[in-house]
């Protein structure tokens, strides 16, 4: 149980500091405008640049016929990948070039650039997701639908994980366009898979550790979010999703703003609390040591310590979990941090006994 606001901290927070987690419905609608607009600014930005070009692979292509020599060392692999770029453009040939780029992720080192930096393709990306928001309320996603923008939704993911178009994909508010469907409730699989794989591209975006983008994840309504999911979605969306929240915590300033106020502590620890009661039914290894992260953490604020002296689950305390974490050192060394942490006589620890 977690405890009661007094228990928390002496000090007063004001209301308005709660608005970004009360006001979800409202705060969607704005910060998908808020994305069009900026991302129109940013593309208009860069259409400007090569407003001489019709498209980047057209570029390519041209300057290959130009030199004879260069044209021989470029790979029939290569061609047909600028030749799918080019048909993200044309909506009949758009879902087979979305099938095929989405298995080239990992086989063309610098497809984020070449997605990022051709003319009218993101636009076309965004539109593939933008198509299916009229499906998702009454739920009228099909597993055909589904698959297509999450093809789409992968090819994001690879934007969003290189380290030249991280921050253009951020600048561009591209990630409030995933919104929507992780605000999906459907236990169905077409919307399962839509929010993992939308969970995904939030994934890669806080895998580097950088502050600008958990600052800007900060300003958004990502963390109740992920919260929802890690109760009520499948074991991997909850990984994915608890990857994500544990992602902020470790950020000073993701930390520091969590328990800046009760309410935002309560709403995480009684989740993370509400994960631990499940695990003892079902114990899973992967999902316990993000959980054990998570509130190791959380100890590291005075406050946030204080509290969890009273509201760590029991199952934490004993040897409930001993044997799923038999195996496993690293998250037994966190745990027995956590409850060094909490305990009359605490040390500040360092790093290493972190174990992060």
């Amino acid at each position: 149980m977690m405890p009661n606001p007094h228990v928390y901290g002496h000090h007063q927070y004001p209301q308005a500091a709660e608005t970004a987690w009360m006001h979800q419905q409202t705060s969607h609608q704005h910060h998908t405008q808020a994305a069009a607009a900026a991302a129109s600014v940013a593309q208009q930005q860069h259409y400007n640049r090569i407003a001489s070009a019709h498209n980047a692979a057209g570029v390519l292509t041209q300057a290959h016929a130009a030199d004879n020599t260069l044209e021989s060392t470029v790979s029939e692999d290569n061609r047909r990948t600028l030749q799918y770029i080019a048909d993200l453009l044309n909506e009949n040939t758009r879902e087979g070039a979305l099938l095929e780029l989405s298995k080239k992720r990992e086989q063309v080192p610098e497809l984020a650039l070449i997605l990022w930096h051709s003319f009218g393709v993101m636009t076309s990306l965004l539109h593939e997701i933008i198509s299916v928001y009229n499906l998702l309320s009454p739920s009228q996603l099909t597993a055909a639908a589904s698959n297509r923008v999450c093809n789409a939704l992968a090819l994001l993911q690879c934007v969003a994980s290189h380290n030249e178009t991280r921050t253009l994909f951020l600048t561009a508010h591209i990630p409030l366009y995933l919104y929507p469907f992780l605000n999906t409730t459907s236990k169905s699989r077409p919307f399962e898979y839509l929010r993992l794989t939308s969970l995904g591209v939030i994934g890669a975006l806080v895998k580097n550790d950088s502050s600008e983008v958990i600052n800007f994840l900060l300003t958004t309504e990502i963390i109740p979010l992920c919260l929802r999911i890690m109760e009520t979605g499948s074991e991997l969306s909850k990984t994915v999703a608890i990857f994500i929240v544990q992602k902020i915590l470790l950020d000073d300033n993701g930390l520091n703003y969590i328990c800046a106020t009760y309410e935002r502590f309560y709403a995480v620890g009684t989740v993370l609390s509400n994960m631990v009661a499940q695990l003892v039914e079902q114990q899973t290894a992967r999902l316990l040591k993000h959980v054990v992260r998570c509130f190791l953490r959380l100890s590291d604020n005075a406050r946030a310590r204080e509290a969890l002296r009273q509201c760590l689950p029991q199952p934490l305390r004993d040897q409930t979990f001993s044997a799923v974490l038999r195996d496993d050192a690293a998250t037994k060394r966190c745990l027995a941090q956590l409850l060094i942490n909490l305990s009359d006589n605490t040390m500040e620890p360092t790093v290493g006994q972190l174990g992060l």
